[in-house]
């Protein structure tokens, strides 16, 4: 069983990587993002109205619910400010990384999980990963990357609010219906900005081909990780699953030709490294 769990999340941190270069690309990333996710709300809706007319919640599940929505909200309004701001090979590691750090730790608190001490040595490993890809960051100046890595940081915490109250979400509702959930909650955060740009017709044209490659995986890379999280830790899972972070940083350096690629590269060994003894662990 861990071994699916262990395929779904591998799997999910490609796409992520995949669909957020794709994003970091288009012209205007708030009416990008907001198309591509627009095909999957529409087909789900019925699935998410049919179990919540047939279930009875209780006041703290509609919370844990609404808390998903609303950081799902605030992390794609986020989302689109960090990338005008920064390089794909910088911010991506630093919005992956901070839930790594919080989430094993939250989930042994919350959720009562446990993390073999070969788990805890590969935690240590992605983190060390991580601050040596934030050490090129000084070569552009600090002020200069102080926005960047402040958006960065703060759409970590979003990615860390939502990644626990799903977890507790999928004891009430399917991975299909949760998917709806937070798809919801991400198209609302950006849709005032849709509305003020009225470019909407304009990026449907542009990025027509790109479209329809994010609205499978973007959707689908969030629904992987559900699928894993049903039946294996989140505090094992979560982490392997920011193997996206070495994607991206391989997709903005080689694909978007962004710079530092030596520090990236090598820092993107040291997570992976990191991942495989969290694997390792968990198994």
């Amino acid at each position: 069983m861990f071994g699916i769990s262990l395929s779904l999340v591998l799997c999910s941190g490609l796409a992520h990587a995949i669909w957020n270069m794709l994003a970091k690309q288009s012209t205007d990333k708030a009416v990008f993002l907001w198309v591509i996710y627009l095909p999957s709300t529409i087909l789900l809706l019925p699935t998410l109205m049919n179990e919540l007319a047939g279930t009875s919640f209780t006041r703290v599940i509609w919370l844990l619910i609404g808390l998903s929505l609303v950081m799902q909200s605030v992390y794609s309004l986020l989302l689109t400010y960090t990338y005008n701001a920064g390089d794909l090979s910088l911010v991506y590691p630093v919005m992956r990384g901070t839930p790594t750090l919080l989430i094993p730790a939250l989930g042994v608190i919350l959720f009562d999980e446990a993390l073999a001490i070969w788990g805890w040595i590969g935690l240590s490993l992605m983190l060390t990963g991580f601050v040596v890809m934030l050490g090129s960051s000084k070569d552009k100046g600090q002020r200069a990357a102080l926005k960047p890595m402040l958006l960065a940081i703060s759409v970590g915490l979003c990615i860390t609010a939502y990644t626990l109250s799903d977890k507790a979400n999928l004891q009430h509702l399917s991975p299909l219906a949760l998917l709806e959930v937070t798809n919801i909650g991400f198209m609302l955060g950006l849709t005032p900005a849709v509305v003020r740009s009225g470019r909407l017709r304009q990026v449907i044209r542009t990025h027509s081909n790109r479209i329809w490659i994010g609205a499978i995986l973007s959707p689908g890379s969030y629904l992987l990780f559900l699928l894993a999280a049903r039946n294996a830790n989140i505090s094992t899972i979560a982490p392997m699953r920011e193997v996206g972070i070495v994607f991206g940083t391989l997709l903005g350096l080689i694909v978007l030709k962004e710079s530092q690629g030596t520090r990236r590269i090598t820092a993107s060994v040291v997570v992976v490294t990191g991942i495989i003894m969290i694997a390792s662990s968990g198994h």
